[in-house]
């Protein structure tokens, strides 16, 4: 948790270089909407990781002490195996979140993006409650607790920078490492390169394993998911596929296939809701980015939304060992709202800017009943500064037009 702390001002900053450099380029990789979903996304994630990850790691520590051969040294040597081993069971648990549904239904929120950039690499889940089962060899060998938590961390910082397409091919790394060209791949949704580079530092395990596909100049990436989610709300995202596994073992008659729906390979149903519920997907041709029109005004309000939620998020993550349960839950519970409610304005749905409001007068007054302090004024002081941001969205936009009337569009919103 310390290591991916450190390095989000490092994220910040490299979003905002590659930022500049799309401008420049006005290659038009980023949509705001989308980014903020991403980010969104992204704060969810290392909120509750503060829970769920408590007991993978206690866990591991009880493995460990119980059958760990022997404890290694912490030489530099044990440092790097440790590294290498836990890309190595990284490949083997990201591959099977592809090709298991109840996996895939965790980790399909980090696909789920129509776009490419580094706001995507922090599009994470909220609810992966099983990845840890298998790192768990780890500690039958003697690689301890705090060994595997760090490299962990720095695997997963690794794998921000190849979330960008102003990266082209790089020559002999493309044969050792993950780059931006074969991680392009594996977020595409182009049959050829479904279920492809699942590794995380190295290519190496997919060239080993017969899942490593290179980036084919005839076949450009197409980015999403078949399915796609045509929301911006982080929390529909995350149980998107939860949703609708929930749904196939309901209707199924048969026993064996209730429970098949959600360790089976993905994608799988069963006949007869299949048949019920056909789910017809459109060819890749006719495949257009989930992009509702919303008038600027609303979407800079939406902006000043997520940067408030951001800061709040980063004020939690810095002082949670100072903050009491009650006061957890306050902080926690407004970034949820925020983030629910933001993905519903930029989806331009006229009842969720009406209720901004409330939002604006009630959550205030929870962070004062919570005794936050200090921090509670500043957030009452922006809430005041949204709600005339908000009357002047309200008042120069067009969101009272009906939802029918709304045309979606890949292009930028006004």
């Amino acid at each position: 948790m310390t290591v991916i702390l450190f390095a989000i001002p490092l994220f910040f900053l490299l979003i905002g270089l590659e930022l500049y450099v799309d401008s420049k380029r006005k290659t038009g990789h980023y949509r705001t909407n989308d980014a903020i979903t991403s980010l969104s996304a992204g704060v969810l994630s290392r909120m509750m990781a503060i829970g769920h990850q408590l007991i993978p790691f206690t866990i591991y520590v009880l493995v460990f002490d119980a059958v760990a051969m022997f404890e290694l040294p912490q030489a530099w040597w044990v440092w790097l195996v440790a590294f290498v081993a836990y890309d190595f069971f990284y490949y083997w648990n990201h591959r099977m979140g592809h090709e298991i549904s109840i996996l895939w239904a965790a980790h399909v929120v980090h696909h789920s993006s129509e776009d490419y950039n580094l706001t995507t690499a922090l599009r994470q889940t909220s609810g992966a409650i099983f990845s840890w089962v298998f790192y768990l060899p780890l500690a039958f060998v003697g690689f301890t607790p705090e060994m595997i938590i760090t490299v962990g961390a720095l695997n997963l910082v690794y794998q921000f920078w190849v979330h960008t397409q102003h990266i082209n091919t790089l020559g002999w790394m493309e044969r050792i490492f993950v780059t931006p060209s074969n991680h392009r791949v594996h977020h595409a949704q182009n049959p050829v390169y479904i279920d492809k580079n699942y590794g995380g530092v190295f290519i190496l395990w997919d060239r080993l394993f017969g899942t490593y596909i290179p980036e084919l100049k005839e076949e450009p990436v197409v980015f999403g998911i078949r399915g796609a989610l045509n929301s911006f709300n982080p929390i529909m995202a995350n149980l998107q596929v939860y949703s609708q596994l929930a749904k196939d073992s309901y209707y199924t008659r048969r026993w064996s296939d209730k429970f098949r729906v959600w360790f089976g390979r993905t994608g799988w149903r069963p006949a007869d809701v299949s048949k019920r519920f056909p789910k017809e997907k459109l060819p890749l041709q006719q495949f257009k980015k989930y992009h509702p029109h919303i008038h600027k005004s609303v979407m800079r309000y939406s902006l000043l939304q997520h940067v408030i939620m951001l800061v709040i998020s980063l004020y939690f993550l810095l002082n949670l060992s100072a903050l009491s349960g009650i006061q957890q839950v306050t902080i926690v519970t407004t970034v949820v709202i925020m983030s629910i409610q933001n993905g519903f304005i930029l989806s331009q749905s006229t009842l969720a800017l009406a209720i901004e409001g409330p939002r604006l007068l009630m959550l205030p007054l929870l962070w004062i009943a919570a005794g936050v302090g200090i921090a509670a004024l500043w957030f009452a002081l922006s809430c005041v500064v949204s709600l005339i941001a908000l009357l002047y969205a309200v008042r120069h936009s067009n969101y009272r037009r009906p939802l029918d009337d709304v045309t979606l569009s890949a292009e930028t919103a006004d």
